[in-house]
Protein backbone atom coordinates (compact mmCIF):
# COMPACT_ATOMS: atom_id res chain seq x y z
CA UNK A 1 0.00 0.00 0.00
CA UNK A 2 1.67 2.87 -1.33
CA UNK A 3 5.02 1.23 -1.97
CA UNK A 4 5.24 -0.20 1.85
CA UNK A 5 4.67 -3.41 2.92
CA UNK A 6 1.03 -3.37 4.92
CA UNK A 7 2.56 -4.82 8.01
CA UNK A 8 4.37 -1.65 8.21
CA UNK A 9 1.67 0.40 8.25
CA UNK A 10 0.11 -1.12 10.89
CA UNK A 11 3.03 -1.07 13.05
CA UNK A 12 3.30 2.38 12.41
CA UNK A 13 -0.50 2.93 13.12
CA UNK A 14 0.09 1.26 16.20
CA UNK A 15 3.64 3.30 17.49
CA UNK A 16 1.11 6.17 17.43
CA UNK A 17 -0.42 5.24 20.68
CA UNK A 18 0.00 7.08 23.94
CA UNK A 19 -0.63 4.51 25.62
CA UNK A 20 1.40 0.67 24.66
CA UNK A 21 4.94 0.69 25.78
CA UNK A 22 6.37 -1.21 22.85
CA UNK A 23 5.04 -2.78 19.85
CA UNK A 24 6.77 -6.09 17.80
CA UNK A 25 5.86 -7.61 14.64
CA UNK A 26 5.69 -11.62 15.25
CA UNK A 27 6.96 -13.39 12.01
CA UNK A 28 8.04 -17.07 11.50
CA UNK A 29 10.24 -16.77 8.43
CA UNK A 30 13.80 -15.43 8.23
CA UNK A 31 12.53 -13.32 4.82
CA UNK A 32 10.05 -11.46 6.53
CA UNK A 33 12.25 -10.16 9.22
CA UNK A 34 15.20 -9.19 6.61
CA UNK A 35 11.95 -7.08 4.66
CA UNK A 36 11.25 -5.75 8.21
CA UNK A 37 14.58 -4.58 8.96
CA UNK A 38 14.80 -2.04 5.94
CA UNK A 39 11.60 -0.52 7.21
CA UNK A 40 13.05 0.00 10.85
CA UNK A 41 10.22 -2.00 12.18
CA UNK A 42 10.45 -4.65 15.59
CA UNK A 43 10.66 -8.09 15.11
CA UNK A 44 10.04 -11.25 16.84
CA UNK A 45 10.69 -14.87 15.49
CA UNK A 46 8.30 -17.17 16.00
CA UNK A 47 7.33 -21.00 14.95
CA UNK A 48 5.72 -22.08 11.82
CA UNK A 49 3.27 -24.38 13.90
CA UNK A 50 0.69 -22.01 15.14
CA UNK A 51 -2.98 -22.59 14.64
CA UNK A 52 -4.20 -18.94 15.19
CA UNK A 53 -2.79 -15.38 15.66
CA UNK A 54 -3.43 -15.63 19.24
CA UNK A 55 -1.35 -18.61 20.09
CA UNK A 56 1.59 -16.86 17.82
CA UNK A 57 1.13 -13.31 19.90
CA UNK A 58 1.49 -15.87 23.16
CA UNK A 59 4.84 -17.25 22.03
CA UNK A 60 5.80 -13.73 21.01
CA UNK A 61 4.48 -12.41 24.67
CA UNK A 62 6.62 -15.00 26.65
CA UNK A 63 9.81 -12.50 26.25
CA UNK A 64 7.84 -9.73 26.90
CA UNK A 65 7.61 -7.99 30.65
CA UNK A 66 3.96 -6.71 30.09
CA UNK A 67 0.48 -7.28 32.03
CA UNK A 68 -1.65 -6.69 28.86
CA UNK A 69 -0.73 -7.69 25.27
CA UNK A 70 -2.38 -6.01 22.44
CA UNK A 71 -3.08 -7.76 19.36
CA UNK A 72 -3.45 -5.90 15.95
CA UNK A 73 -4.02 -8.39 12.97
CA UNK A 74 -1.81 -7.22 10.15
CA UNK A 75 -4.65 -6.74 7.60
CA UNK A 76 -5.18 -4.14 9.91
CA UNK A 77 -3.10 -1.17 7.94
CA UNK A 78 -5.86 1.87 8.60
CA UNK A 79 -6.24 1.04 12.13
CA UNK A 80 -6.55 3.85 14.55
CA UNK A 81 -4.17 4.26 17.43
CA UNK A 82 -6.99 5.85 19.53
CA UNK A 83 -8.91 2.86 19.14
CA UNK A 84 -5.58 0.76 20.33
CA UNK A 85 -5.99 3.71 23.48
CA UNK A 86 -9.37 2.87 24.43
CA UNK A 87 -9.14 -0.87 23.95
CA UNK A 88 -6.29 -0.82 27.00
CA UNK A 89 -8.27 1.59 29.15
CA UNK A 90 -11.20 -0.46 29.43
CA UNK A 91 -8.44 -3.01 31.86
CA UNK A 92 -8.88 -0.44 34.08
CA UNK A 93 -11.70 -2.45 35.43
CA UNK A 94 -9.71 -5.74 36.94
CA UNK A 95 -12.12 -8.34 36.07
CA UNK A 96 -11.84 -7.78 32.07
CA UNK A 97 -10.12 -10.53 30.27
CA UNK A 98 -10.05 -9.90 26.70
CA UNK A 99 -11.17 -6.70 25.02
CA UNK A 100 -11.80 -5.85 21.07
CA UNK A 101 -13.56 -3.55 19.28
CA UNK A 102 -16.03 -3.39 16.60
CA UNK A 103 -18.61 -0.44 14.47
CA UNK A 104 -21.62 0.89 14.98
CA UNK A 105 -21.91 1.40 11.27
CA UNK A 106 -22.86 -1.83 8.43
CA UNK A 107 -24.27 -1.29 5.14
CA UNK A 108 -26.14 -4.17 3.54
CA UNK A 109 -22.81 -4.58 1.49
CA UNK A 110 -21.15 -6.09 4.77
CA UNK A 111 -23.69 -7.28 6.14
CA UNK A 112 -23.57 -9.90 2.92
CA UNK A 113 -19.78 -9.99 3.11
CA UNK A 114 -18.06 -13.51 4.55
CA UNK A 115 -15.05 -11.30 4.83
CA UNK A 116 -16.79 -8.64 7.56
CA UNK A 117 -17.07 -10.43 10.87
CA UNK A 118 -19.97 -9.38 12.68
CA UNK A 119 -20.60 -9.44 16.52
CA UNK A 120 -23.64 -9.43 18.92
CA UNK A 121 -23.41 -7.67 22.06
CA UNK A 122 -24.90 -7.78 25.27
CA UNK A 123 -26.82 -4.55 27.26
CA UNK A 124 -23.21 -4.34 29.23
CA UNK A 125 -20.54 -4.58 26.10
CA UNK A 126 -19.63 -8.63 25.84
CA UNK A 127 -19.52 -10.27 22.93
CA UNK A 128 -21.94 -13.01 22.74
CA UNK A 129 -21.55 -14.23 19.51
CA UNK A 130 -19.78 -13.90 15.87
CA UNK A 131 -20.63 -14.60 12.75
CA UNK A 132 -19.45 -14.57 9.26
CA UNK A 133 -22.63 -15.78 7.43
CA UNK A 134 -24.50 -13.40 5.50
CA UNK A 135 -27.32 -11.36 7.92
CA UNK A 136 -30.41 -9.82 6.53
CA UNK A 137 -30.32 -5.94 7.37
CA UNK A 138 -34.20 -6.11 9.06
CA UNK A 139 -32.65 -8.36 11.68
CA UNK A 140 -30.30 -5.47 13.55
CA UNK A 141 -28.27 -5.92 15.84
CA UNK A 142 -25.19 -6.59 14.60
CA UNK A 143 -21.86 -4.93 15.22
CA UNK A 144 -18.79 -4.75 12.34
CA UNK A 145 -16.36 -6.25 14.30
CA UNK A 146 -12.31 -5.29 14.29
CA UNK A 147 -9.27 -7.39 13.76
CA UNK A 148 -7.69 -6.17 16.93
CA UNK A 149 -7.25 -7.71 20.44
CA UNK A 150 -6.10 -7.18 23.89
CA UNK A 151 -5.71 -9.78 26.81
CA UNK A 152 -4.58 -9.66 30.28
CA UNK A 153 -1.34 -11.88 29.76
CA UNK A 154 -2.73 -14.41 32.00
CA UNK A 155 -5.47 -14.71 30.08
CA UNK A 156 -3.94 -15.17 27.17
CA UNK A 157 -2.06 -18.02 28.63
CA UNK A 158 -5.04 -19.43 29.44
CA UNK A 159 -6.49 -18.93 26.19
CA UNK A 160 -3.57 -20.92 24.07
CA UNK A 161 -3.35 -23.66 26.33
CA UNK A 162 -7.10 -24.85 25.21
CA UNK A 163 -7.79 -26.78 22.32
CA UNK A 164 -9.69 -25.49 19.37
CA UNK A 165 -13.57 -25.58 20.37
CA UNK A 166 -16.03 -26.79 17.83
CA UNK A 167 -17.17 -23.17 16.76
CA UNK A 168 -13.52 -22.26 16.40
CA UNK A 169 -13.14 -24.89 13.65
CA UNK A 170 -16.41 -24.61 12.35
CA UNK A 171 -16.56 -20.70 12.13
CA UNK A 172 -12.88 -20.31 11.59
CA UNK A 173 -12.94 -17.60 14.09
CA UNK A 174 -10.33 -17.87 17.26
CA UNK A 175 -12.50 -16.01 19.51
CA UNK A 176 -14.79 -18.74 19.90
CA UNK A 177 -12.15 -20.47 21.88
CA UNK A 178 -13.06 -18.24 24.21
CA UNK A 179 -16.85 -17.94 24.69
CA UNK A 180 -16.79 -21.53 24.30
CA UNK A 181 -14.58 -21.35 27.09
CA UNK A 182 -15.78 -19.24 29.79
CA UNK A 183 -13.72 -16.31 28.98
CA UNK A 184 -15.51 -12.96 28.31
CA UNK A 185 -14.52 -10.64 25.68
CA UNK A 186 -15.78 -6.57 26.19
CA UNK A 187 -16.21 -4.78 23.11
CA UNK A 188 -15.24 -1.13 22.54
CA UNK A 189 -18.25 0.59 20.22
CA UNK A 190 -17.25 3.33 17.56
CA UNK A 191 -18.88 4.92 15.04
CA UNK A 192 -16.74 3.37 12.44
CA UNK A 193 -13.47 0.51 12.42
CA UNK A 194 -10.93 0.78 9.89
CA UNK A 195 -11.43 -1.13 7.14
CA UNK A 196 -9.18 -4.39 6.74
CA UNK A 197 -7.68 -5.55 3.75
CA UNK A 198 -8.93 -9.39 3.44
CA UNK A 199 -9.21 -9.39 -0.44
CA UNK A 200 -7.46 -7.92 -3.52
CA UNK A 201 -11.16 -6.22 -4.06
CA UNK A 202 -10.79 -4.96 -0.75
CA UNK A 203 -6.78 -3.21 -2.02
CA UNK A 204 -8.20 -1.86 -4.79
CA UNK A 205 -10.77 -0.23 -3.21
CA UNK A 206 -9.06 0.62 0.09
CA UNK A 207 -9.77 4.83 -0.65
Amino acid sequence: IDEKPMVVHVYENAKKSEIIDDVFVAVDDDETIKELKKWKVKTMMTSVDHISGTDRIYEASKTINADIIVNVQADEPFIDHNLIDLIVKEFDDESIEIVTAAGKSLNAKQLNDYNTVKVMLDSDRFATTFRRDPIEIEAGGYYHHSGIYAYRKDILEKFTSLGQSINEKEFKLEQFRALDNGISIKVVLVDRVAKGIDTLEDLKSKD
